[in-house]
């Protein structure tokens, strides 16, 4: 596990010299530009790495954001340098109105992209109509091609309905297809190579994540991690030296090329390499939270903020100030674990 050098922060610049600024930058110079927004802890799956098996509890809706609420806010975001906003849950398939929310996210000044991360099981329904209210990307977790792992990994999903959305989502130009795999020792690390093989001949990006120490998962992770450096050499022993692809800083994947292949293969190492030190993002809890690091529990409640009257002025010293007190980094290598909610309830 590497740990990274932390800068000391720009305590010349207060927090409230940035309120004149239309960026929202934290105490090290990064300005934040991604959010990420969980619009429900609810899932149709309960994957080994995101849930427990038994015990998980889920909010009430009327705590989670309404569709205006979520809107309103991210117009805020917009106006203070938010560019890139990402559907994650839960699984956002499930929300309802998720056409429509696309739609009213796409219609702000400075929303550059709007993607979604989805499990793909509802994604066949509805590909063409989320293509036409905007939807510009999407990634899809699938962590195995195999039908029977798959149902046992997912505790019940179906993988031919996965496949299904997938395809549908490539004929609707939701394009780059990317799709994630987080890889765990004895269940998955075996077909690394089936997975990479998908991008020979199809222009996807197949990308392998190390499993995270989220609430409710700590033993998975703690016993079942598979680092980056493993897979890769996994890999190369199979197809040979990979090719290094030119890759933006703020993108947590790494990305390389079987050589001669149509798509990429990316490692995303937030344990063993963590990329910190370029982190662009921050996350939007279904319950209106502002969560400013995925394994640190401090937050801002801008739910409860909205429904206590609060203007927007008032919602955007809220969000800046939020923003300034980001952490320098997760803290993993210093052996550091702070969550109090698991994947579902942040959104990955």
């Amino acid at each position: 596990m590497v740990a990274l050098a932390q800068p000391a922060p720009l305590m010349l610049i207060p927090p409230a010299a940035l309120n004149a600024a239309r960026e929202a930058r934290d105490a090290y110079g990064r300005q934040m530009t991604y959010l990420r927004i969980s619009l429900t802890d609810r899932c149709n799956f309960r994957c080994l790495y995101c849930m427990p098996a038994l015990g998980m509890k889920f909010q009430p809706r009327q705590e989670h954001l309404s569709d205006d609420e979520l809107l309103r806010l991210v117009g805020l975001f917009a106006e203070v340098g938010f560019t890139k906003f990402r559907l994650t849950g839960g699984e956002p398939t499930i929300r309802p109105n998720l056409v429509e929310l696309i739609r009213g996210m796409k219609s702000f000044t400075g929303v550059e992209e709007v993607s979604m991360t989805t499990n793909a099981l509802l994604l066949s329904r509805n590909a063409q109509q989320l293509a036409e209210a905007g939807l510009d990307r999407i990634n899809i977790s699938i962590d195995t091609l195999d039908p029977d792992r798959f149902k046992a990994m997912t505790r019940g999903g179906r993988f031919d309905l996965v496949w299904k959305g997938i395809l549908a989502a490539e004929a609707a130009g939701i394009v780059p297809i990317k799709l994630n795999s987080v890889v765990l020792k004895g269940q998955n690390d075996h077909e690394v190579g089936q997975m990479a093989r998908l991008t020979l001949d199809r222009p996807w990006q197949v990308r392998f994540l190390e499993i995270m120490p989220m609430e409710g998962v700590g033993t998975v992770a703690d016993e079942q991690l598979v680092t980056s450096e493993e897979t890769q050499a996994r890999l190369e022993a199979e197809f040979g030296p990979l090719a290094p692809v030119e890759t933006d800083a703020a993108d947590p994947a790494r990305l390389w090329r079987i050589p001669g292949a149509a798509g990429t293969i990316g490692f995303i190492s937030p344990v063993s390499v963590p990329f910190c030190a370029a982190c662009n993002r921050v996350r939007l809890t279904a319950d209106g939270k502002l969560r400013l690091c995925l394994l640190r529990p401090d937050e801002a409640d801008l739910r409860d903020a909205m429904r206590a009257g609060a203007d927007d002025p008032t919602l955007l010293r809220q969000i800046r100030a939020a923003v300034w007190r980001k952490p320098w980094g997760h803290g993993l290598a210093e052996g550091e674990r702070e969550t109090v909610r698991g994947m579902s309830q942040i959104g990955g």
